[in-house]
C-alpha cells in the first residue's frame, strides 16, 4: 500500500499574512485582498548584516511569513547567516523544512547527521551550495578568521528551529536525565546549564 500527502494547492492568488490577528490557524490569517499593496511582497530585512558580537559569533536573520507576510501560504522562506571569524550556528534542526544554503562570502564547514548517525560534512567556499534534509541535525561554522555570509532557502513559510544545546540544557530537562544521557556529573550539567 502506498500513501502520499502534500500541502493543499492554493485556492487564491495570494494570502498576505496578517501577523497582528489573534485568530489561530495553521499559518497566518489573510489580509483582505483589497488592502494588499506591493509593499506586502517586498522584504528589506536581509540587506543589513546581523550582529555577530555574541558568544556564538553568528547571527541568523529570518525572512519567514512572520517577518515577510507576502510569504504566507507560499511554502518558502529565507535566512541570512552572518558569521564573525570562527562564528558558529550551533547544531539545530528545522522540523518543517529542508534547507539549501549558498555561501556568498568566506568559507564555512557545514554538515548534517543522518538518522543512522552518519555525518555528512564538507567545507564550502563562495558560490558553493549545500542541502540539509528536512528535520536532520545540522550546523555551520566559519573556518576563516574574517567574516562569512550565506543565504539559506527553506521550503516552508515557517520552518521552525530547535537549537540542540539550548533545547537540552536550557529547557528544564531534569539533571538526572542529562547526567545519564551524556555520562557527566551533576556539577557538569549545572555548569553547562549556567550558559543558558
Amino acid at each position: 500500500m502506498t500513501a502520499m500527502a502534500s500541502d493543499a494547492d492554493p485556492e487564491q492568488d495570494f494570502c498576505v499574512g496578517l501577523p497582528t490577528s489573534t485568530t489561530i490557524v495553521n499559518g497566518l490569517v489573510c489580509k483582505i485582498p483589497e488592502t494588499v499593496t506591493v509593499s506586502d511582497f517586498v522584504f528589506h530585512g536581509l540587506a543589513t548584516p546581523g550582529n555577530t558580537a555574541n558568544g556564538a559569533g553568528s547571527a541568523v536573520t529570518p525572512a519567514s511569513a512572520a517577518q515577510f507576510p507576502g510569504l504566507n501560504t507560499q511554502g518558502i522562506s529565507l535566512e541570512r547567516l552572518d558569521f564573525a571569524g570562527g562564528g558558529l550556528v550551533a547544531p539545530h534542526t528545522h522540523p518543517r523544512a529542508s534547507e539549501v544554503l549558498i555561501v556568498l562570502e568566506g568559507s564555512l564547514l557545514v554538515g548534517f547527521v543522518s538518522t543512522s548517525q552518519q555525518l555528512f560534512a564538507t567545507t564550502l567556499n563562495i558560490g558553493d551550495v549545500f542541502v540539509f534534509p528536512r528535520g536532520l541535525l545540522h550546523f555551520e561554522i566559519n573556518t576563516g578568521s574574517g567574516p562569512a555570509l550565506a543565504i539559506a532557502a527553506l521550503n516552508s513559510q515557517n520552518p521552525g528551529v530547535q537549537a540542540q544545546p539550548a533545547a537540552l540544557f536550557g529547557s528544564g530537562i531534569d539533571n538526572a536525565v542529562l547526567e545519564k544521557a551524556f555520562g557527566i556529573t551533576a556539577a557538569e550539567v549545572d555548569q553547562i546549564k549556567a550558559n543558558f
